[in-house]
């Protein structure tokens, strides 16, 4: 069968960021007939492509009467277009969604309650799941887990005569002391850490140690300004003392392919798990999981389960009962298990994950024994971002390079976070 391969033009961009509810209908074709047509849009590259024609064909041949057109843009257009067509009462029956834009589609009544519907979320852990979850409703389902983590080249530590620390018990400090053991017994260039130039995943993991979150549960800032400070102080001595690199050296290599640990020039970095592929293959080593440190030296345990991304219904779909059996389809057939691998993350379902983790190539098994192993430790998930969390985002990576270029003190640009996340989330 030729399926229509359904790409999202780019409409009116002043339409973007504001999505006015005007929506009266989605993309059902409203008949009466017992044949139904959903409409599925995601983002991803032709190779996700490929991978999801596969699946819509096998989901097709298993539910003849209903039809799936799906189609793609990159992660930035995704979103504009996506505003535009929701905002038009165009938006897709089913879409992917990402955490830091749920929690706006949802509250502007643009998303299904997914409690509603018969979709089974019994195998996905509640800390992943609640991720999902405000307001009392379900409004984004996660499709595949990812965990903040740090990425270790175990030859570069070998070659430095250093050991690679015990992740159960190391503390801050040993994580400091450690980077800069590394980069003062290996050659001039090479370093102990490739250091946070994206903050905002380790920046969440800290303040979790310390008993406190990004956001609270009502979508405000959730943490004292003193340990974002902090957190930015200990950035700066690990440069200061050469254990990391120079500002400019760090805000050069900021993609895993890029990396400093890619290119065999430190001995660790920290990354989502689902980039250890990309990063054993750039580095041409066996690259190793560790947890952060300083996961038993404070309150509590600060990593956790992100969604690699999640799976939402439209509100005003024309066929909400077959937008759910596919929902279900995709989270919980083995079959599509089987397509997907880790193209989403490593499967939400926990017995998906096991069930394919015999086709997962090496560094994929790694990293579900990572999280297998890790699981007991993490206590919840992360309150949901606030709309305009993705601003936030792009302001946290400003003022993180104003603090590593000198031009602001960590007070300071603490203090100017603060200030600005307040004008940002209303």
């Amino acid at each position: 069968m030729q399926r229509r391969r359904f790409f999202p033009q780019a409409l009116a961009a002043g339409v973007v960021g504001g999505l006015a509810i005007t929506a009266c209908g989605g993309g059902g074709d409203g008949s009466d007939d017992d044949q139904v047509a959903l409409r599925y849009e995601w983002w991803g590259s032709d190779t996700r492509y490929q991978l999801t024609e596969e699946l819509v064909e096998l989901f097709e041949e298993e539910h003849p009467n209903i039809t799936i057109d799906h189609g793609y843009t990159e992660f930035d257009d995704y979103w504009d277009q996506l505003a535009v067509r929701t905002a038009g009462g165009d938006a897709p029956d089913v879409m992917m969604q990402e955490e830091r834009f749920l929690r706006e589609y949802a509250e502007r009544d643009t998303l299904a309650d997914l409690n509603d519907y018969d979709i089974d979320t019994s195998q996905i852990e509640d800390s992943l799941l609640e991720s999902g979850e405000f307001n009392d409703g379900l409004w984004g389902i996660p499709t595949g887990a990812n965990i903040y983590s740090i990425m270790v080249d175990p030859q570069i530590f070998d070659d430095a005569g250093v050991e690679i620390p015990d992740d159960r018990t190391w503390t801050w400090e040993d994580y400091r002391e450690t980077m800069l053991a590394v980069a003062e017994n290996t050659p001039d260039g090479v370093y102990g850490t490739g250091e946070f130039g994206f903050i905002e995943g380790p920046l969440n993991v800290w303040l979790r140690q310390n008993g406190q979150n990004m956001w609270t549960e009502d979508g405000e800032i959730g943490f004292d300004e003193e340990l974002l400070a902090e957190l930015w102080e200990h950035h700066l001595e690990l440069i200061e003392t050469g254990a990391a690199p120079p500002a400019g050296v760090a805000n050069e290599r900021m993609g895993p392919e890029e990396s400093l640990l890619a290119t065999n020039e430190a001995a660790i970095d920290t990354f989502w798990s689902n980039q250890l592929h990309t990063l054993s293959n750039a580095s041409g080593r066996d690259i190793e999981l560790l947890r952060f440190p300083g996961e038993q030296e404070f309150e509590r345990t600060g990593i956790y389960l992100k969604p690699a991304m999640a799976i939402s219904m439209s509100a005003e779909t024309d066929h909400p009962e077959e937008a759910a059996i596919f929902i279900d389809w995709m989270l919980n057939s083995p079959e599509a298990g089987e397509i997907i691998l880790s193209d989403r993350g490593l499967a939400a379902n926990t017995e998906v994950r096991d069930h394919v983790e015999e086709h997962f190539d090496e560094a994929d098994q790694i990293t579900a024994e990572f999280l297998d192993e890790v699981e007991d430790e993490i206590l919840d998930a992360p309150p949901t971002p606030p709309i305009g969390a993705g601003a936030v985002t792009d302001l946290l990576e400003r003022l993180n390079d104003e603090v590593l270029f000198g031009r602001m003190t960590p007070q300071e640009a603490a203090a100017q976070f603060m200030d600005e996340v307040e004008e940002i989330i209303g």
